[in-house]
């Protein structure tokens, strides 16, 4: 990435070096992407401090993811109404307010409102950023070079924040990691106040149009989603009258949005989005690679926290072998699609197979008796993955939707990328940890027997605890087992779909009209006109 002689960023006051202001605007992007409304780094911290079930704090996550995916078909919008430094300013302003307040609320429903708000201001502050240097990145604008890089910007910054809150609150306390951001977002604050000038490229346009309920009934649809797979094994999913009642909710909710959507002129998310070929099995195929990358916020945890007996600050060292899968994974997605012109589907397969590499090293390593760095390879590879998959399905749906629909179509494809595929996920492996672990205890509990404790001295309370971790550990390998046999499943059918001679065989005619081609036959015959 280089400047080029046409490529310039009127906004910057002339005291800034031209060379450095694109590097600027990413570094503000990279500072966006760092902050959020909490910090899962810090989530058995918070637990404690903040008298909140884990399951509070991972709604209050998706409530910012949420924000941030239900923001994309307004941003267009808001670029062409108000000027970069006017947004850029609002973001860091709100991200700033939303992190102060944050460790002080105890009101769920007000931190969940807070935390969804900061994930508005993260998407905004970060498209602002972006947009401006997309020419610097790439003057043809092609997508096969911004997305990959693009992608090594988010996720790097969410390995950074991960490793950042660990440390701060080893050293301090979790919350300094919100005093951080706020410093950070000062900084930026008076850079934009002293380097940068309000600029229009055109003439400010309305916010008229919008369908500001449409996108209400939608955010709070997938609050409610999300809310039924977050917190389902905590209420014992069908079993609990407010589980039932947030599902009948959530049905009406979406009766709503649908007869919104084909009724008003001018919908949040139209019709058309959603009828383009190709649309529904790329959604379908993030939500569940999503689902298996769930592995690492429950089983992976489970595991670190319950068998191992990790401190955050041993477990977190894993981050910088994630980080380098993903620089590998950016950096050959950019080497595939844009430097050799290669398929970004076999890029998909490339990607699935990186992710069973990451499963099957987790199924065949974990145990008592490995060093922490033998997790290395298996947690690269899922770095790796997820940084090849995210820069392919990003590129399939550009070259999928057009730019009317592609920011429509990205609302619905980050909501199931960064949250349904993901609770999704964990709620199913939390149901199967639920059944195993029962399960192998009342298998295995035989060879707990009266002799064995009759013999003195008798350790029991050691026995016990080598004895539940021995349990937790099988029970992990046999969901590891049972989900490398879904992504594996997943993976043929991925490569039956893209076989080269699948495109080069005839296709199958379809019964009406083979019982054409017969009664023209039997009509031929009668009447003597064979050949």
């Amino acid at each position: 990435m280089s400047s080029t002689p046409s490529f310039s960023m009127p906004m910057f006051r002339d005291f800034v070096p031209r060379k450095l202001q694109p590097w600027i605007y990413l570094c503000i992007a990279f500072t966006f992407q760092l902050s959020g409304g909490i910090y899962l780094g810090a989530l058995n911290q918070m637990i404690g401090d903040c008298s909140l079930m884990r399951e509070d704090l991972l709604m209050c996550m998706y409530s910012m993811l949420i924000g941030m995916s239900f923001y994309f078909p307004i941003l267009f919008r808001t670029k062409f109404r108000f000027t970069n430094k006017t947004l850029l300013t609002a973001s860091a302003l709100v991200m700033l307010l939303c992190n102060l307040v944050v460790p002080y609320i105890t009101c769920l429903p007000l931190l969940w409102a807070v935390c969804f708000v900061s994930g508005m201001a993260k998407i905004q502050g970060t498209f602002e950023c972006m947009s401006n240097i997309q020419l610097w990145m790439t003057p043809k604008r092609d997508f096969t070079v911004f997305f990959p890089w693009l992608q090594m910007v988010i996720l790097c910054s969410m390995q950074f924040s991960d490793l950042l809150t660990t440390y701060l609150m080893y050293y301090y306390h979790w919350s300094y990691m919100h005093l951080f951001v706020v410093g950070v977002m000062l900084v930026v604050l008076l850079f934009l106040f002293t380097c940068i000038k309000h600029f229009r490229f055109m003439k400010p346009f309305p916010l008229f149009g919008v369908d500001w309920l449409g996108w209400a009934l939608w955010a709070a649809l997938g609050l409610e989603v999300t809310y039924l797979f977050c917190y389902a094994d905590w209420l014992d999913w069908w079993s609990s009258p407010v589980f039932r009642q947030v599902a009948v909710v959530a049905v009406v909710n979406l009766v709503f949005c649908l007869w919104r959507m084909f009724t008003i002129r001018h919908p949040y998310l139209e019709p058309k989005m959603w009828t383009y070929r190709g649309l529904c099995p790329v959604l379908i195929l993030i939500t569940l690679v999503e689902a298996f990358l769930a592995t690492e916020y429950v089983l992976e945890e489970v595991y670190y926290e319950e068998v191992m007996h990790y401190a955050e600050q041993v477990s977190v060292q894993l981050d910088w072998f994630v980080l380098v899968g993903i620089v590998c994974g950016c950096v050959f997605s950019y080497w595939w699609m844009h430097v050799r012109g290669w398929s970004y589907l076999r890029l998909c397969t490339i990607g699935l197979a990186s992710l069973i590499a990451c499963l099957f090293g987790f199924y065949v390593t974990l145990s008592t008796d490995i060093h922490l760095y033998q997790l290395a390879f298996p947690v690269a590879c899922r770095g790796f993955a997820y940084a090849a998959l995210c820069s392919a399905f990003f590129v399939c749906l550009h070259e999928l939707m057009s730019f009317q629909h592609f920011f429509q179509a990205l609302a619905v494809f980050n909501l199931l990328h960064a949250v349904v595929g993901g609770v999704l996920g964990c709620a199913v492996y939390a149901r199967g940890l639920s059944y195993f672990v029962p399960d192998n205890f009342s298998r295995y509990g035989a060879s707990v027997e009266r002799v064995g404790f009759s013999r003195a001295p008798f350790d029991l309370g050691g026995y016990m605890e080598e004895f539940i971790s021995q349990m937790m550990e099988v029970s992990l390998k046999q969901l590891y087992g049972w989900v490398l046999y879904a992504a594996i499943l997943l993976f043929l059918l991925f490569l039956l779909y893209d076989m080269p001679m699948r495109r080069q065989l005839k296709r199958m005619p379809t019964w009406a009209s083979v019982k054409h081609g017969m009664m023209n036959s039997y009509w031929r015959v009668r009447h003597g006109k064979m050949p």
